[in-house]
């Protein structure tokens, strides 16, 4: 794969794979090379974010030189985080939810496109004052890397693309304060959450409302990467700017900025339930223009390029299923 330099990412962890596994590389600008649990000061990736601290002892690693250091795009990388949780915000762009809205009226539903567009928008706008984070929660198995090709169930012709940013939690949070909640965000990524749109709502029960599990969790539904990168290194995530290109046409170009909770809220709520733990990732939503708004769902082909500011690119390419295939195996 042709991978954008990141040249303006100072510091950055990825995960890469080599003959003997999935090693754990340190990147600078558009180099990487392997870094040891000595120099990282913990066994592993999440046992390192749960110690805030330790993201300064890589500070000085980066002016190292070394004959370990590579180019960066000659490189295979995996998804540069481990999560054993999932938790997922829907609904949280409000632009995103009034166009879904309108895309899954009911055929019954005698109101103007225009009369449900205004509808909605009352609604978010009364969700943000008065209402909650909205949460369901993914499979960490459907985590990958955007080097592995995005393989299309042959079970439907509707799957969507959702670019989210992705909080990854450091410190452990358990009924985390707003005062407080950004000291538990050990990093950020990009993620693009896959949907499959005609299993989002039951059809046979609908009193028993969405599936979340079989329309966002098929094996390499989420796409994370390509860099892991650290509070410190990143811009301010309201000053962040997310787009999305189906084979270089822009589809999504939002900020999260425009969130209905912002990621210090949804990390109270979320945290309210239960703990979020190290390396888990926190995805903040999507915004508007996913394909379901504009009759255009992904094919064979297709190729995603989805750019965070300060975070990377991730460039995805789809495929058919094929034939005997057994699923993808996060690495």
């Amino acid at each position: 794969m042709t991978r954008p330099p990141a040249m303006d990412i100072p510091l950055a962890l990825a995960r890469y794979r080599t003959a003997d596994g999935v090693r754990l590389g340190l990147v600078s600008h558009d180099r990487i090379r392997p870094i040891t649990a000595a120099e990282l000061g913990a066994p592993t990736l999440n046992d390192f974010l749960s110690q805030p601290l330790n993201w300064g002892r890589l500070r000085d690693q980066v002016a190292v030189e070394s004959d370990e250091w590579m180019p960066l795009s000659s490189v295979s990388l995996a998804a540069p985080v481990e999560p054993r949780q999932v938790v997922q915000a829907g609904a949280n762009y409000r632009e995103h939810v009034i166009d879904l809205v309108v895309a899954h009226r009911s055929p019954d539903d005698e109101r103007s496109e225009d009369e449900a567009r205004a509808w909605a928008a009352d609604m978010m706008d009364e969700r943000a004052r008065t209402g909650t984070p909205y949460f369901f929660v993914g499979a960490p198995e459907s985590v990958v890397g955007d080097e592995d090709p995005l393989v299309l169930p042959g079970y439907s012709q509707k799957h969507d693309w959702e670019l989210e940013l992705a909080v990854v939690i450091g410190r452990r949070a358990f009924r985390a304060t707003r005062e407080t909640a950004m000291e538990h965000v050990g990093g950020y990524t990009i993620s693009n959450d896959i949907t499959t749109r005609d299993l989002v709502f039951l059809k046979e029960m609908t009193e028993l409302g969405t599936d979340w599990y079989r329309s966002k969790n098929a094996p390499g539904f989420l796409p994370t990467g390509p860099l892991l990168v650290p509070p410190f290194a990143a811009p301010d995530p309201s000053d962040m700017r997310l787009e999305l290109r189906l084979n270089g046409e822009l589809m999504q170009d939002a900020s999260p900025a425009d969130l209905l909770f912002d990621i210090p809220a949804l990390i109270v709520a979320a945290s309210a339930t239960s703990p979020l733990l190290p390396g888990d990732l926190l995805l903040t939503g999507s915004p508007a223009g996913n394909g379901a708004s504009r009759g255009r769902l992904l094919r064979a082909g297709d190729v995603m390029e989805s750019t965070i500011t300060g975070l990377g690119t991730q460039i995805v390419r789809c495929i058919d299923e094929p034939e005997g295939w057994q699923g993808a195996s996060r690495p």
